[in-house]
């Protein structure tokens, strides 16, 4: 059994008279620890399938397993407790709270867990010290770099040690620069924590630290490249 499994994953929205259909009848399995990039242009289901993973939309129709829950049969508090556990979501505009500093960013989802503050403080911090940002923890958003609000909203993703990382568009509000960055972090990461991270991007060289890319068009697989970032050394054919 993958980690993930779609069977005939469907999803479609009413829009007046029309109904757009953004994912159809999708088949996808993956593999427990893999990094996975999803590409395809705009409209092509990229997102709509990221959130379904994430358990923040629900499919029209199809099957949807994650580590073998099918979560497409959850009710709307039980999906929200096993997303609470299971999934961190990194976003392209960070989504940080203004006013809180970049500890109390990183700690917000752990005060949704019955866990001591003992145990909060540990995680958080050890969570800041992953990504580089402990000489930060007290610094608001507004008085970080872009890659360093980045970094606060994978340290937010990560705190509470989900099983399946998803990141949309993680680089789409960078330069160059810092993007390479956040790349090299969130690669560093999967090889170190063994996560499942699935990543839409538009960028081919944000792609590249995937272990493998797959095409979406018009709610549909076409066929996939793979695209190694492999730490052997040894590319994927």
């Amino acid at each position: 059994m993958s980690f993930v499994e779609c069977r005939a994953l469907t999803r479609t929205y009413q829009r007046g008279d029309n109904a757009i259909t953004p994912l159809s009848e999708l088949d996808l399995d993956i593999e427990q620890g893999t990094f996975l990039a999803l590409m395809g242009p705009s409209g092509s289901g990229k997102t709509t399938l990221l959130n379904l993973l994430a358990g923040i939309d629900r499919p029209t129709s199809g099957e949807l397993l994650i580590d073998g829950e099918d979560v497409t049969t959850l009710s709307r508090g039980a999906l929200a407790r096993w997303r609470s556990t299971v999934v961190g979501y990194i976003f392209q505009l960070y989504h940080l709270v203004p006013v809180l500093t970049a500890y109390e960013n990183i700690e917000l989802p752990l005060l949704l867990h019955d866990i001591s503050r003992a145990e909060r403080h540990r995680r958080t911090a050890l969570t800041l010290e992953l990504v580089g940002l402990a000489d930060r923890h007290d610094h608001y958003p507004r008085q970080l770099s872009g890659g360093q609000e980045q970094r606060v909203a994978i340290a937010r993703a990560l705190v509470t040690d989900p099983a399946l990382i998803l990141a949309d568009e993680p680089t789409g509000d960078l330069d160059a620069e810092a993007a390479n960055g956040i790349m090299t972090l969130l690669s560093d990461l999967h090889r170190d924590l063994g996560k499942t991270l699935i990543m839409v991007t538009h960028d081919p060289n944000t792609a590249k630290f995937a272990d493998l890319t797959l095409h979406l068009e018009k709610g549909r697989l076409v066929q996939p490249a793979a695209v190694g970032h492999d730490t052997a050394g040894e590319g994927e054919a």
